[in-house]
């Protein structure tokens, strides 16, 4: 894809991307549930059910998606990519930076490298994984010019509601200093996981591993951060 054809059209292309609702963007404290399982009939019923519709729903929206960059309505692809993506990369985004403003600013920035690269969109792999890789890319860049001092992963947790808001701080306060036990890779494979919920495959692309090791990776990371809470259960 040729340069934008001047300085304001970055501006144009943000102004077509609907921002991000903060109350969209939450943390692994709210991602990792802490909740106790359910009956082992009941939870492979919803979740097979949540898989099935999420499944459909991401085969519409890739198809969607990658038909407008193919036809070079790369103005449209991008919209369309916020509405489908936008919150996911706000999760993603937060949860590497610990930061609303940070996130949101990547996420935007995201967003406009992706329009910049859809010339060249060879449609390998998802456009959901295409994205968060853009992201995690951003996010690296954000942390390695941030000043020093800053902590790399300060999770806010969301709002709660009254009659739960102590125990969700709790949680939250809880994750966040297990995840600082985490090596950096393994924290970023537990982020891809379950805050962008991307399939192995999708992070396997996103991180430039096999899904065998994607998969190892995300494996590993669970274990370090059960070993590192014992008394609290991790789906």
């Amino acid at each position: 894809m040729a340069a934008l054809p001047h300085v304001g059209a970055d501006m144009q292309v943000r102004a077509a991307v609907e921002p991000v609702p903060a109350e969209a963007v939450t943390s692994p404290a709210s991602t990792l549930s802490l909740a106790p399982p359910l009956s082992p009939g009941r939870a492979a019923t919803e979740r097979a059910a949540t898989e099935r519709a999420a499944t459909e729903r991401a085969a519409t929206e890739h198809a969607a998606i990658t038909a407008l960059i193919g036809s070079g309505q790369h103005r449209e692809a991008l919209a369309a990519c916020a509405r489908a993506y936008g919150a996911v990369l706000g999760r993603l985004c937060m949860a590497l930076l610990g930061s609303q403003a940070d996130a949101d600013e990547a996420t935007q920035e995201s967003l406009l490298r992706a329009h910049r690269g859809m010339a060249s969109y060879r449609g390998d792999g998802s456009v959901k994984a295409w994205l968060c890789g853009i992201a995690r890319h951003v996010c690296a860049h954000t942390l390695e010019t941030r000043r020093r001092g800053r902590e790399a992963l300060e999770l806010a947790p969301v709002e709660p509601e009254a009659c739960d808001g102590f125990a969700r701080r709790q949680r939250g306060r809880a994750i966040r200093q297990a995840l600082d036990h985490l090596k950096p890779s393994e924290r970023e494979a537990l982020v891809l996981r379950y805050v962008a919920d991307l399939s192995h495959r999708e992070i396997a692309a996103a991180i430039h591993l096999d899904e065998p090791a994607a998969r190892k990776r995300i494996s590993r990371a669970l274990a370090h951060l059960r070993a590192v809470m014992p008394d609290q259960e991790i789906d």
